[in-house]
Formats: structure tokens, C-alpha cells, sequence
């Protein structure tokens, strides 16, 4: 069960594509530009290249450990909007204004006061980074559901996004040439303040043109305030947990870590090695080259590189064509280190093909393969977490790019480099070793993890099919008849006076209080939740996890109701006997029909040996249509042959509406026995007691005069709303103890649901599924 309520699509507009596109070029053109800015710092402002490695790696780090918060509050967000388009809108403004302020120094002011005014601007440069491309980044893994349209949209986005890398390099030809805007302190300046303009209109694309859907009611997202957001970093480490759990997420942020900031940690060399090895340290005489280095090198990748990584990917698999990809791009850097050749710098130019498959096919790919992993995070979890795990996948690229930053300046005193002198033989050979080879080890580190990267298309299908299925499920539990009862409502039954309970002047506490009094009274029932923390349906149970929970609710209830009867299920009815309990004991039917027929042997000795008090053959089979309505009367049909003489009542459990539209059902069974929940109908919790009552009232009208049981029914504490049945833990309370009045008073016989919450649910049903306990997981009462 998703947490949000964006519907996704498998194929996607090209026009949407080209939108997150703009957003990706933005995105890529603010860092590639203060990439290429940020040499005038050393070459013109006389920062050294310790400071000017602090200036790269502070913000960075600043900006990296923000993410994750960004990403907690973009997921959690109920708004007209969405859960991203307004911080996409803001961050590109804080950007735009930051960026273009940035540049705005004065040699004349002296080195501390510009390195303290860059470091403050940088600091909210970045700050609006992460207000923009976390939300940012989550749209684009919302966008598709299907495994190689993923590829698709960041293909597309890539291809445009690389233009930022096409174009920035250019700025150093209009740096150095006096003839545009004056000296280059000056240029920069101006220039500054163009680039920071172009680059928030393209930033604000996203949030204007692509679709998406209100979250405004959406009361599963956690309500953002300053005390949640501050309690939040607990949740974000949980978060950190639960994906690093995931092997294949792993795999990619340590892949993406080695590849792209050995690349970034060098990247800053190009224009020196271009000048001081090729050129001699003329900076004139280099010319244009500098900007041919990176400009070629990104059109090579727009439109060589990642049309081919697009077709390799969806032709040989995605790890296949990462590593073909890395594989060539080792060649590239390669091939540089022997095609910088002073006297004939063009040469490089036949290396920046090979060289561009590094970062080219790395995002191209690790984008899509991320989003694949949060099919795996919805398969384990139940929850939809786009923002999270891009904040955490960026955030592995974004310390990574604050240490390159830190590290570029640091190689360059180890080498004994020094921007704007004559530098040595050995100074330049060092910068060359560490531009060709780090990336070299890099790559050849990342290509290792995924050796044994396994999450292939066959798999991902087959999660997408179980997440459509799961989704399919929802929509049928959510049935319970869902929206049924207003149609039987059209001729309603007259229902007698009962005063319900006034909750307007009662607070959460005063409400705890009633409740505590209410489950004192002792229940008429309890449903029995046997499944702890790790297990799953099907595990075998043993006799110390059903003692110790048995334990906790034989004080408050007169029954426990029980599902199966195997895996250790049939120790429950014989523990509640030794309590003094009665007992309502299930054999689970499906379509597996060799174990229906070990559930009903096991059912009738149970009943046999004394311990069952009413025997229900089947949970809302019908409802799920795992076998047709003559099956089901037969196995009902042998219990009763085989328990013909004991006094114990033979049933079958299903929603009130499959009794109302099956006679025969009623006619067989012994004892009606019925799940009413007016949460799965969107009953709002002021209208639940009513339409509870409705459909007792409408069974008994079909039950010819037999007993009817409530044999489940409840409220969830957390998760999706349903139609205006909203669960938190003070409505829970609220049904609990008006649908208990209701049903003292009116000697009705009635079976809670649940007794423990059942976390094993969230993997088929989601949050929604695993929160309908008055104990937690850890048999703690949730309520207190």
C-alpha cells in the first residue's frame, strides 16, 4: 500500500519528460557554472588552494545532511499542491538569488572578508539546492512505474541536463576576455547574475508543468510541525536503516560514490593541465581548448553516450550496460593520460568520447536503477519514500562532491602545484597521474560492487506484479462491501433509539481515560494476533510467543478468535481453554486446496478434543474469490457431518453483504458470523456507529432468526484514509468505545479487531494493515 496518492503511469509524455528535463539542466547548471566560476577564487581573487578547498567542501557537507530532512519533510507534505512542486518553486528562487550574490566580491576587500562573504552566500546557495532537488528528484522517480520507461525519462532529462556541462565551460572564454564585460572579477560578477536568472526559470519548470495530485486530505503523511520535523531526524536515521538494508541500494551508493567524485576530485584539473602542461601556463595561448575539453566532452554525451547507454540498458540489462559503460569510460581516461600531447592539444579531442561513458551512463543508469529499488523499499515496507531514498542516494553524492572539493585542493599542495607560477615537472606529471588514474581506480572499484548487482528486469517485474497485486487486494478489502452499504441504505432498517456517545467535549486524555475504563469492563471478544516482530503468515508459531500474548489479553475478554489451525495455530484455542476462555476457532480456507484439507482434519480434532466452542470454516473467502460458493458449502457441509452430535456451533466468516446476497450461506451455518467495518466503507468516525448498527441491523434481517456475531470489527491508529474514515489513535479510541457501549447495552455478541498490532501486514497491506491493535507489537498497550 502506497502512502501517496499519485497515480503513476508506465508510459510518460514526452512532453512531461522534456519539463523534468529543464528542471535537470538547472539543476546540473548551477554546480557545472560555480564549478567553472569558482577558478577566478584562486587565479584572480588570491584564495589559496587550501581555502579554496574549504569553500568546496563545507557547503557541500552542509548541503549533503540537509537532504535527508528535506526529503522527510517533501514526503510528508499535504498541500493543493502536491508533495513537491512548491519547494521546487522556492528553492530555484533562493538559488537565483543566492547564486547571483555570490559573486558579487571586491578584490579591494581583502581575502577574509571574501572568503567569509562566499562562504555565507554558499552556505544559502545551498540550502536553496536542497530545497529544490530533493522534491525535485522524487518527481522524477514518481513519474513511471515501468522498468524501462524509467530508463527513458532520465535519458531524456540526462540529454538536457548535459547541456549545463556544453555551455559551462564557455564561461571561461568570456572570463578571460576583457572585451565582454571588463577585467574577469568584473565579468564574473555580471555573468553571475545572468547565469543565476537563466537558471532559476529553467528551475521552476518542474514545479509549473508536471502534473500532480492534491495531498491536501491525505492524513497518512505525518503531520509536519516543528516538533515532528525535530523528532523527524529520529525517523530519517530509521530510514537510513531500512534502505541500507536493501544489498542492491547499497551496491549504487557506493558505486555512484567512487565513480563521481574520483571524477570530481579531478575534474578541477582540466583547466590547469590543459594550460600549464599543453600550453606551458599561458592562459592566452591556451585559448579556447580549456572549454573545448569540457564542452566536446559534454555533447559526446548528449548525444552519443546516453542514447547508446538508453538502447545497451533496455538490449542487455542495466548492469550489463553500467558496466559496459565504466568499462569504456576506463579506456577514455586512458587514453588521455597518452593524448595530452603539448604541441597538439586536439589530440585529447579522440579521448572525450571513450572518457564521456564515465558520468554519462552513470546517472542514466543509477537514476532508473533507483528508482527500481523503491519498488523494493514499497515491497518490504508498504510505504512509497521517493524523497528519502533520493535524499539518500544524493546525499552519498553530495558528501562525496564536498570531500572531492576538499581533496582537489588538498592534491594539489601534495604535488606542489600552485595556480599562476611556473610549476615544475613533477608538480604537473602529479596532477596528470591523479586526473587519469583516481577516476581509473574509481571506476574499476565500482564496477567490483556490481559485479554482483542481481536486480534484474525479470525481478523488478515480478514486484511491480505483486505492488499491482497488492494494490488489487486493497481494493478489495477495502470493499468489506465498500460503498454497498449506501446502496442497501436506499430502503434502511428502522433502527431503535440509542444515544450516542458525545465525544465534542472530550479531549485525548479524557478520551484514554474512558477507554482504559471501557477495556476494563471486560470484552466480549478479542480477534488473536499470534505474529511477532520478524515473523510472517506461515511461520510456525510456538507455545511461548501465544502463552506470553495470551497472558497480556486474558484478563479483558471473555473469547479469543483464532484463523488457522496449523503452523502452531492450533495451540491457540487450547492455551485460551487453559484461561478459562471461550473460543471461536478458524480453519484457514484458500485456493490451496491441499492445505484446506490439513486446515479442516486439524478443525475437527481441535473440536473434537473440547476446545473449540464455535467452529468457522473460512475468513472471507468469498470476498476474495479464492474459491467458488459450492466449495466452500461443501467444506462447511464435512465439519458439520463430522462434529454431528458435539455441541459446538459451525460457521463461516465473510463480510455482512456476502450473507445478505447468499441464502444458502445463511442456510448452512449454524451461527451467522459477520466482519462489519465502517472504516473500509469511508465511514466518517461521527457516522461508524451508526452504519455499524446498519449492518448488524441488515444481517439479522437475512439470518432467519439464527444468532449473528460480530466476529470482527475496528478502527486502524495509522495509515491511508478511506473515503472520511480517517485512522489516528484518537478516533481508534472513539470506535472502541462507543461501538463497545453500543454493543453491552444492546447485548450484542461482538469480536474486536485486532488484539496486537501485526507489522508482518505492512509488506501485504501496508501501514493501514498493520495498525488495527489495542497492544503495539511489542504488547505494549498503545492507549495508555
Amino acid at each position: 500500500m502506497s502512502n501517496q496518492n499519485t497515480a503513476k503511469k508506465s508510459s510518460v509524455p514526452m512532453g512531461q519528460k522534456i519539463a523534468f528535463g529543464l528542471g535537470m539542466l538547472a539543476n546540473q547548471m548551477f554546480p557545472a557554472a560555480l564549478q567553472i566560476f569558482m577558478v577566478v577564487l584562486v587565479q584572480d581573487y588570491g584564495f589559496s588552494t587550501f581555502l579554496w578547498g574549504i569553500l568546496f567542501f563545507i557547503p557541500r557537507l552542509f548541503d549533503s545532511f540537509t537532504d535527508p530532512i528535506m526529503g522527510f519533510i517533501s514526503d510528508n507534505t499535504r498541500s493543493v499542491w502536491g508533495r513537491r512542486r512548491q519547494y521546487v518553486l522556492l528553492g530555484a528562487i533562493i538559488m537565483g538569488v543566492a547564486f547571483s550574490l555570490m559573486w558579487q566580491m571586491y578584490v579591494a576587500d581583502g581575502l577574509n572578508y571574501n572568503f567569509a562573504y562566499f562562504l555565507i552566500w554558499s552556505l544559502v546557495f545551498y540550502l536553496g539546492l536542497t530545497i529544490f532537488s530533493v522534491p525535485y528528484v522524487a518527481m522524477g522517480y514518481e513519474m513511471s512505474d515501468d522498468f524501462h520507461e524509467r530508463t527513458n525519462i532520465m535519458a531524456v532529462a540526462q540529454s538536457i541536463g548535459q547541456w549545463a556541462w556544453v555551455i559551462a565551460p564557455w564561461f571561461w572564454v568570456v572570463m578571460y576576455d576583457n572585451d565582454w564585460f571588463g577585467t574577469t572579477t568584473e565579468t564574473t560578477r555580471t555573468l553571475g547574475v545572468w547565469v543565476a536568472i537563466f537558471c532559476a526559470l529553467l528551475a521552476m519548470v518542474p514545479a509549473l508543468f508536471i502534473k500532480s495530485k492534491s495531498t491536501k486530505e491525505d492524513v497518512s503523511l505525518t503531520p509536519l510541525t516543528l516538533k515532528t520535523i525535530k523528532g523527524s531526524l529520529k525517523l530519517i536515521l530509521n530510514n537510513f536503516i531500512e534502505a541500507f538494508k536493501i544489498s542492491a541500494f547499497r551496491k549504487l551508493c557506493y558505486s555512484t560514490f567512487l565513480i563521481f567524485n574520483a571524477f570530481n576530485v579531478v575534474a578541477g584539473f582540466s583547466f590547469f593541465i590543459v594550460v600549464y602542461y599543453l600550453f606551458n601556463g599561458d592562459a592566452g595561448a591556451a585559448g579556447l581548448w580549456p572549454t573545448l575539453l569540457g564542452s566536446v566532452g559534454a555533447l559526446a554525451t548528449t548525444f552519443l553516450v546516453i542514447p547508446i547507454v538508453a538502447k545497451m540498458s533496455k538490449a542487455i540489462g542495466k548492469k550489463k550496460a553500467f558496466l559496459v559503460s565504466q568499462g569504456i569510460s576506463v579506456l577514455g581516461y586512458i587514453m588521455l593520460w597518452f593524448l595530452f600531447i603539448p604541441g597538439k592539444p586536439y589530440m585529447f579531442l579522440f579521448a572525450l568520447p571513450f572518457f564521456s561513458f564515465g558520468i554519462g551512463g552513470l546517472f542514466t543508469i543509477m537514476m532508473s536503477m533507483t528508482s527500481d529499488i523503491i519498488d523494493i523499499d514499497e515491497l518490504n515496507t508498504g510505504k512509497r519514500r521517493e524523497g528519502v531514498f533520493g535524499a539518500i542516494y544524493w546525499l552519498m553524492v553530495k558528501f562525496g562532491f564536498a570531500f572531492a572539493g576538499l581533496a582537489t585542493g588538498a592534491i594539489m599542495a601534495f604535488v606542489g602545484f600552485v595556480p599562476d607560477t611556473v610549476n615544475s615537472e613533477a608538480s604537473i606529471t602529479g596532477i596528470r597521474l591523479f586526473y587519469s588514474g583516481l577516476p581509473i581506480l574509481g571506476t574499476l572499484g565500482a564496477m567490483w560492487i556490481m559485479r554482483n548487482y542481481d536486480h534484474t528486469e525479470e525481478k523488478a517485474l515480478k514486484i511491480s506484479a505483486e505492488l499491482q497485486r497488492r494494490k488489487a487486494l486493497k481494493e478489495v478489502t477495502s470493499g468489506y462491501g465498500g460503498g454497498r452499504l449506501a446502496g442497501l441504505l436506499e430502503n434502511p432498517v428502522l433502527l431503535p433509539v440509542f444515544q450516542q456517545i458525545d465525544f465534542s467535549n472530550k479531549d485525548l486524555e479524557a478520551t484514554k481515560k474512558m477507554f482504559a475504563i471501557t477495556l476494563n469492563k471486560t470484552l466480549n471478544g478479542l480477534c488473536f494476533s499470534p505474529y511477532i516482530e520478524g515473523q510472517v503468515a506461515g511461520d510456525t508459531l510456538t507455545d511461548s510467543q501465544i502463552r506470553k500474548r495470551m497472558d497480556v489479553i486474558s484478563s479483558y475478554t471473555k473469547t479469543v478468535r483464532s484463523f488457522a489451525c496449523t503452523e502452531g495455530n492450533e495451540m491457540i484455542p487450547k492455551i485460551a481453554k487453559e484461561k478459562g476462555l471461550k473460543t471461536i476457532v478458524g480453519a484457514w480456507i484458500s485456493n490451496d486446496k491441499e492445505r484446506n484439507e490439513k486446515e479442516i482434519a486439524a478443525l475437527i480434532a481441535l473440536a473434537k478434543s473440547g476446545v473449540v466452542d464455535i467452529a468457522a470454516v473460512g475468513n472471507e473467502v468469498l470476498l476474495r474469490n479464492d474459491i467458488s460458493e459450492q466449495e466452500l458449502l461443501a467444506y462447511i457441509i464435512r465439519v458439520k457431518e463430522a462434529l454431528k452430535g458435539l455441541e459446538i456451533s459451525v460457521g463461516y466468516v465473510d463480510t455482512y453483504y456476502e450473507f445478505y446476497l447468499r441464502p444458502n450461506l445463511v442456510a448452512i451455518s449454524d451461527v451467522i458470523l459477520v466482519n462489519c467495518y465502517p472504516f473500509w466503507e469511508g465511514s466518517s468516525i461521527e457516522e461508524s456507529l451508526t452504519d455499524l448498527r446498519q449492518m448488524h441491523a441488515i444481517t439479522k434481517q437475512v439470518a432467519n432468526g439464527k444468532k449473528v456475531i460480530i466476529t470482527e470489527t475496528g478502527w486502524p491508529s495509522q495509515g491511508e484514509s478511506v473515503g472520511d474514515a480517517n485512522p489516528s489513535q484518537l478516533n481508534a479510541m472513539k470506535y472502541f468505545i462507543q461501538t463497545q457501549e453500543w454493543a453491552n447495552t444492546s447485548e450484542i455478541e461482538m469480536m474486536h479487531f485486532s488484539s496486537f498490532d501485526e507489522s508482518w501486514k505492512v509488506r501485504v497491506e501496508g501501514e493501514l494493515g498493520a495498525r488495527w491493535g489495542i497492544w503495539d507489537k511489542n504488547e505494549k498497550l498503545k492507549y495508555s
